[in-house]
């Protein structure tokens, strides 16, 4: 491969540095995706999640088929840097179904990355179910990172059937709250009024902050 990176170093630390670098290459060396692939399957975790970053970068939709193997990774950290990749390569609700498979993944980092690009998704994670998920994330997942995740999610995604659970994540801890009382603003009706005029009296400054701006903002809105 002319004026590429090979062959590639014998250390996974420098195998990683030098596939991230072959994807910042401008122009595109020729076959560089072939050999980003060929490393996108190699044994170091590290080395596989830095070739799916530059195949992204340098083929965009053109990695979808690297990414979805990536999703499934048996490493954490590659499955987690595939949901961080997800907007630069979904496009459709299969896309979509894919992360949403993901929002049952044992890691919860795992799990808060994909809630994040479901978020990001928009109308293409509607389509494919992300709302449901979303929501159950939301009431009871056991880490509060991933439920703030998820309730920030479901504020991104604007849904009807997500409101009830941004509702419910009022009540939660103080961090979730405060993205809860956020997430409101892509919703409306008189749930949303109270919960908001509720928020003015929480214990936590941020969420009586973020209710009252919201607040201020609807009534300079107002006719």
């Amino acid at each position: 491969m002319p004026g590429s990176i090979l062959p590639w170093p014998e250390d996974p630390i420098e195998r990683a540095a030098a596939a991230a670098a072959l994807g910042l290459r401008h122009p595109v060396p020729t076959g560089a995706g072939p050999a980003l692939e060929g490393l996108a399957t190699d044994t170091d975790p590290r080395v596989r999640a830095a070739a799916l970053t530059a195949l992204v970068r340098t083929a965009g939709a053109g990695a979808t088929g690297s990414w979805a193997v990536a999703l499934a990774d048996s490493a954490p950290e590659v499955r987690r840097r595939a949901c961080d990749l997800a907007p630069q390569v979904a496009s459709g609700p299969g896309e979509g179904r894919l992360i949403v498979g993901v929002l049952a993944d044992l890691d919860p980092a795992v799990v808060e990355a994909a809630a994040w690009a479901l978020g990001e998704l928009g109308p293409a994670a509607i389509s494919a179910g992300a709302v449901a998920g979303l929501d159950g994330l939301a009431r009871s997942h056991g880490d509060p990172l991933v439920r703030e995740a998820a309730v920030a999610a479901l504020g991104a995604l604007g849904d009807p059937a997500g409101l009830g659970a941004v509702l419910a994540a009022c009540s939660d801890k103080p961090a979730v709250r405060r993205r809860a009382v956020v997430a409101l603003a892509a919703f409306e009706g008189p749930e949303v009024e109270a919960a908001l005029e509720a928020a003015l009296s929480d214990r936590d400054w941020q969420v009586r902050q973020a209710a009252e701006d919201l607040l201020s903002a609807g009534r300079e809105g107002s006719p």
